[in-house]
């Protein structure tokens, strides 16, 4: 295999620095429509509130509401363009997020996706995993506010997810300023025999 062991120091130089240009160059060709202004990093404003069901043993209960207030960084990065059946352009932003713990700092909730855009038809998709064996897309009309719902087949879960703590529905309302980003959203989920609202709500502002 070859390597660049032996490459003299400026032609090493030359190399990284063509490829650290390739990725701008391709996100400037690219119109990501509403979605441009979420590139960069975003840090929670104030506390966000996540209310969960309740686990055996805990303070509220099994299946009770356990609101913890908590706060995340989410960083959004130009990816890449597709072309669905020959007919459907998109253009995707990935995004990492990350959310915390408010009390003692703890990650308690981590998700990869991207957030994609259709401009002939003017739509956004949000395609997510999260570490639980549960992916989502969600989907609704573009806009600096809009609402992404999943449609029927939007839901993939493991089986044991689909017995246990299955989620029914999923719906997600973005808010996107200059600065700031703003969401709310609710999974319907079923666990511990019984129907439950899953929810959380904060706002961010972007630091980079």
């Amino acid at each position: 295999m070859k390597t660049f062991r032996h490459l003299p120091a400026i032609a090493l130089t030359a190399i990284t620095f063509s490829l650290s240009c390739t990725t701008p160059a391709i996100a400037q060709d690219l119109d990501f429509g509403p979605l441009q202004p979420l590139i960069g990093t975003w840090k929670s404003v104030t506390p966000g509130v996540d209310i969960a069901p309740g686990r055996t043993g805990s303070a509220v209960g099994e299946g009770g509401k356990a609101i913890e207030p908590y706060y995340e960084v989410r960083t959004f990065e130009a990816a890449a363009d597709a072309v669905n059946a020959s007919d459907q352009s998109l253009v995707a932003i990935y995004y990492k997020q990350e959310v915390f713990r408010q009390r003692d700092d703890a990650k308690f909730h981590d998700q990869r996706g991207y957030l994609i855009y259709d401009k002939k038809n003017q739509m956004v998709y949000n395609s997510f995993c999260v570490p639980r064996s549960v992916c989502i897309v969600a989907e609704g009309t573009a806009g600096v506010k809009m609402t992404l719902t999943a449609p029927q087949r939007g839901i993939a879960e493991s089986s044991y997810m689909s017995k246990n703590a299955t989620s029914q529905t999923y719906s997600m309302t973005l808010d996107i300023a200059a600065d700031t980003l703003s969401y709310t959203q609710t999974t319907q989920l079923n666990i511990y025999g019984k129907d439950f609202s899953h929810t959380e709500a904060v706002t961010l502002e972007k630091v980079r």
